[in-house]
């Protein structure tokens, strides 16, 4: 989920979607809440430019994760005799960790750093975002791969640099035709255009890396901080 699947324009209903949301958790125990970008949600408390509605739903969230270490298997969370304890796991990621509310960091019992991808990562990556495309034969994805972890590249730029690669056959086949030829051209000529290798070069010329060496840096000395694995 994200913060925007508990917003609300009426009072306290975001409130009791978090609520509702934990018990339906506790219900069908063992189970998982997975919260994307939780900064947005909860960013630390007391600011110049904080909501009351911002604060209560921070609120409720921390109260709720005080009561989700363990749930029973009867109903009502009254425990038979014999019976076992199911588990409720918060799992949440952010890319500004220093972000978050005090409180709830250390309700996060493991604060885990993840790297930028290795090579090995990349090409998995590149696999997964280029399997349903043509490959002209001699496409060496090893090698580009290996390029890219030393440029830093994250997952997100490795699925632009196989967008932008994608398009390339694109332009080459519409390379200097006006309007109407474009529009003209039957839907078999454009279709299955295989990726060559320059294509892929071209577009890791064209697509640099997001990170820079100041954000690796500012996320290490924060793991360094608070990291807990």
């Amino acid at each position: 989920m994200t913060s925007s699947t508990l917003a609300s324009k009426w009072r306290g209903d975001s409130e009791r979607m978090v609520r509702l949301l934990f018990e339906m958790a506790r219900f069908h125990a063992p189970s998982t809440i997975f919260i994307d970008e939780i900064d947005s949600l909860a960013g630390q408390r007391g600011g110049a430019s904080e909501h009351e509605a911002s604060r209560r739903v921070k609120s409720e969230l921390l109260v709720q994760m005080d009561g989700i270490s363990t749930s029973s298997t009867a109903d009502g969370g009254a425990a038979e005799e014999g019976a076992g304890l199911k588990t409720v796991t918060v799992l949440a990621a952010t890319n500004f960790p220093w972000d978050l509310d005090e409180a709830l960091r250390r309700r996060l019992e493991k604060r885990i750093y993840i790297p930028l991808p290795e090579p090995g990562d990349i090409r998995a990556l590149l696999d997964i975002n280029l399997k349903e495309l043509t490959l002209e034969e001699g496409v060496d994805l090893d090698a580009l791969a290996a390029k890219m972890a030393t440029g830093g590249f994250s997952g997100a730029d490795v699925t632009n640099l196989c967008r932008d690669a994608a398009m390339m056959p694109m332009r080459r086949r519409i390379k200097g035709l006006n309007r109407d030829q474009i529009k003209n051209l039957p839907r078999d000529a454009t279709a299955d255009l295989p990726i060559a290798q320059e294509d892929l070069d071209e577009a890791l010329k064209r697509i640099h890396s997001s990170v820079s060496a100041g954000d690796i840096a500012k996320h290490q000395q924060w793991l360094s901080e608070f990291g807990a694995v």
